[in-house]
C-alpha cells in the first residue's frame, strides 16, 4: 500500500497491524493519504520563515486533506454514572478524522513541534482506540534523511538566492534575529565560514533541533511503548519534499 512513499523516500513504519487493517478496512481512504502526501512540496525558501504560526507546507496539507474529507473534531469522553457525570472529563481534539465504512482514522502532523507533541498524540490514539472511537492513528512529521539534510538545504538555498546577509532573509518572513543568534553567526564567518554555512548551522539548531518533532523522537516514544496497542501508521517526509530554490518561482 505504501511503496510510493518508500520509493520516494517516505520513512514509513507500522505497529500493531494496522497496515492489514488500512489494507482490509480502509483501502480507499489510505490511498487518499498517499496521494495527498505524494503531492507535499515544500520549497526552501519556507524554512526560514518565522516560527510564530504553522508552516506554509502543513497548511497546504491540512487543506488537501480537508478537501478529502479528513476533518478537525474534539472527542469528548465523559464517564458517568446513573446518569451522573463523575468528574471533569476528558476531551481529545483531533486535527484530521476520516470517517468510512470500515470505521475511523486518526491523523495527526507534527511538522515542527516541540517532542513531548508526540506523547499527546499517541496517548490521545491510545485513549480513544480503548473505546472503539477509532481503528488507526496516523502521525506524519520530519523523515530522518529530510531532518538530517536541513543544514545543507537551508545553506544551499541562501547561496542559491544570493542571500549574504541577515537583513534580506526579513523578506521571507524570518522574524528579527536576536543578539545572541547575529553573534554566533558572526563569529562563524570570522572563523572564516562563508555566511550561508555560519547562518544554516546555527539556525537549523535552533528552529528544528533535535527537540524538535521529527522521525528519530517518534520512534524512540514507539520503541518505549508509547501508544501501544492502537494500531499505528508512522509517516516520515523524504528530503525530496523539500523543492531546490528557484528564483522563477519562490516569491518573496
Amino acid at each position: 500500500m505504501f511503496a510510493t512513499l518508500r520509493d520516494a523516500g517516505f520513512d514509513v513504519e507500522t505497529r500493531n497491524h494496522a497496515e492489514a487493517i488500512l489494507s482490509v478496512d480502509f483501502p480507499a481512504e489510505t490511498a487518499e493519504l498517499v496521494a495527498a502526501l505524494a503531492d507535499v512540496r515544500i520549497p526552501a525558501a519556507e524554512l526560514v520563515g518565522s516560527g510564530g504560526g504553522e508552516a506554509r507546507s502543513t497548511q497546504r496539507l491540512r487543506r488537501r486533506l480537508a478537501q478529502a474529507g479528513w476533518v478537525k473534531h474534539n472527542y469528548r469522553i465523559e464517564t458517568t454514572v446513573d446518569g451522573r457525570p463523575l468528574g471533569d472529563g476528558m476531551s481529545h481534539e483531533i486535527d484530521h478524522v476520516r470517517r468510512g465504512g470500515g470505521g475511523t482514522l486518526a491523523l495527526e502532523i507534527e511538522w515542527n513541534n516541540k517532542d513531548p507533541f508526540f506523547d499527546r498524540d499517541l496517548e490521545s490514539f491510545q485513549r480513544l482506540h480503548a473505546q472503539s472511537i477509532i481503528d488507526v492513528g496516523i502521525v506524519v512529521t520530519r523523515g530522518a534523511a529530510l531532518q538530517a539534510a536541513l543544514v545543507d538545504t537551508v545553506a544551499t538555498f541562501l547561496r542559491a538566492a544570493g542571500i549574504t546577509e541577515e537583513a534580506q532573509l526579513l523578506a521571507y518572513g524570518m522574524k528579527d534575529r536576536t543578539a545572541r543568534q547575529r553573534e554566533t553567526v558572526a563569529r562563524g564567518m570570522a572563523g572564516g565560514l562563508d555566511f550561508a554555512t555560519a547562518f544554516a548551522r546555527p539556525f537549523v539548531g535552533d528552529k528544528f533541533g533535535q527537540a524538535t518533532t521529527h522521525w528519530t523522537k517518534l520512534i524512540d516514544r514507539i520503541s518505549r511503548g508509547v501508544g501501544r496497542p492502537c494500531p499505528l501508521l508512522l509517516i516520515g517526509l523524504p528530503a525530496s519534499a523539500v523543492s531546490p530554490y528557484s528564483a522563477a518561482t519562490d516569491e518573496l
